[in-house]
């Protein structure tokens, strides 16, 4: 039987959410980096010994508070999730643990089995976001669907967007109702598979 990826996709608010980094270092970069440039206004915390100056800036840019230290287990109060991307493995794995006993959502960076969730690839235009995994398995294959999906998907599609949901306010009757002209209206937008032929 063919293995399936049984994540869930959600879209979390991070700007409403607590969220926590561990390590100053290029990996704690990139995910930084990632986090800001899918929601700018994320709520992050980093903690680390030491930070890249890169690092810095963007923490600035964004609003990030970046505290200079040790991690110790009381950086968890009142989050949501956790980051850890140290180049520590025994410290990564603390970070898992402590998150565990809270009943936080965790990411180990290059851990899978120590990953609650995994941040995909991204592709943003406007309001529509689409969010890739390859269940862990091959970053460089997310990135060249995202990279695929950022050159088909058409410019205006946030004025679809708009129009649609502009329409979507004003149509009477019930949900069903709604979601059935909703549907006609958007059919010319399903994308033909060759056995529809």
């Amino acid at each position: 039987m063919e293995e399936r990826n049984e994540l869930y996709p959600v879209f979390l608010k991070v700007n409403k959410l607590n969220i926590l980094v561990v390590g100053g270092g290029q990996v704690g970069h990139e995910k930084l980096h990632f986090l800001f440039k899918s929601s700018p206004n994320a709520k992050v915390e980093v903690v680390a010994k030491w930070f890249l100056p890169e690092t810095e800036e963007l923490a600035k840019k964004h609003g990030a508070k970046l505290t200079k230290g040790r991690y110790r287990r009381k950086y968890l109060k009142n989050r949501h999730f956790v980051i850890a991307a140290t180049n520590d493995a025994k410290l990564n794995k603390r970070v898992y643990k402590h998150a565990k006993k809270r009943y936080l959502l965790a990411n180990i960076a290059d851990t899978p089995e120590l990953c609650d969730f995994y941040m995909g690839g991204i592709v943003n235009k406007g309001h529509v976001k689409i969010a890739i995994s390859t269940n862990g398995k091959s970053p460089t294959a997310a990135k060249r669907l995202r990279q695929f999906f950022e050159e088909v998907i058409p410019e205006n599609v946030n004025q679809m967007v708009e129009n649609l949901n502009e329409y979507r306010s004003n149509i009477k009757g019930d949900f069903e109702a709604k979601v059935d002209q909703m549907n006609s209206i958007t059919e010319s937008l399903k994308v033909k598979n060759k056995s529809d032929d």
